[in-house]
């Protein structure tokens, strides 16, 4: 006697509602990615290198700023580095808020772009303000140069932007932001579920999605349940053997 295979079931959804509300989990994303980014700035500013750089004193009596050595690409260093510690937080923080099922949805993708912007400008305030402690800023009026000492040496603290015009730091500011987005939009392409997976599952044409069931198995030769008439008849003038 044949058994019928068990249901096969679809991909679950989210079966209990979840303990926080959508907007509470919003606001909580936008914070902790914020937290992060003021942790990320403090690290930057221990991580940059500074500045190598010096004032000198020309023989019409003019201060002039240079760099010394490789103390220019420091510049784009220390910007790059700051983008691309942020850019991590965010990967990471889009991956988490995937994980977090219930509240997959268009809420959580704005409040993770929205949070990315965030960390990427604490990360640029709080790194800057803490490399100015460190360093110190550079006094051109204030610089001990003289016809006797025509060249002053200084650390410069470094660069969080890889420019001042208003173009390069939005984009400093929005890479991070995209980045996330781009992170989550994979993940929602991967995923077979029209509500992804959320909470509450949405109703289709059809209604919720229903177990699949597999087909039954075909009835064996030795099976009780078939009857004489089931048996193909047998043509009388065929020859024996």
């Amino acid at each position: 006697m044949t058994h019928s295979a068990g249901p096969v079931l679809a991909p679950p959804s989210a079966q209990e509602p979840p303990r926080t509300s959508r907007q509470r989990a919003a606001v909580t994303l936008v914070a902790a990615l914020t937290l992060a980014g003021v942790l990320v700035g403090a690290a930057w500013a221990w991580l940059a290198p500074g500045i190598s750089a010096a004032i000198g004193l020309n023989r019409s009596g003019e201060r002039v700023h240079g760099y010394v050595g490789d103390g220019a690409d420091h510049l784009f260093l220390g910007a790059f580095l700051l983008v691309g510690m942020v850019s991590v937080v965010a990967i990471v923080a889009a991956v988490w808020a995937w994980r977090w099922r219930a509240h997959r949805g268009p809420l959580t993708v704005t409040a993770l772009s929205v949070g990315a912007m965030a960390a990427a400008g604490a990360a640029a305030g709080v790194g800057a303000a803490l490399a100015h402690w460190r360093h110190g800023a550079v006094d051109m009026a204030s610089a001990p140069v003289s016809p006797e000492r025509r060249v002053y040496y200084l650390t410069e603290a470094p660069a969080v932007f890889f420019g001042h015009t208003p173009l390069q730091i939005a984009l400093t500011v929005v890479f991070p932001a995209g980045i996330a987005a781009l992170v989550y939009a994979v993940f929602t392409l991967s995923t077979l579920r029209d509500d992804l997976g959320a909470w509450p599952p949405v109703e289709t044409a059809f209604g919720h999605a229903r177990p699949m069931v597999a087909p039954p198995a075909p009835a064996a030769a030795t099976d009780p349940a078939r009857t004489a008439d089931d048996v193909p008849p047998v043509d009388p003038g065929s020859p024996s053997r």
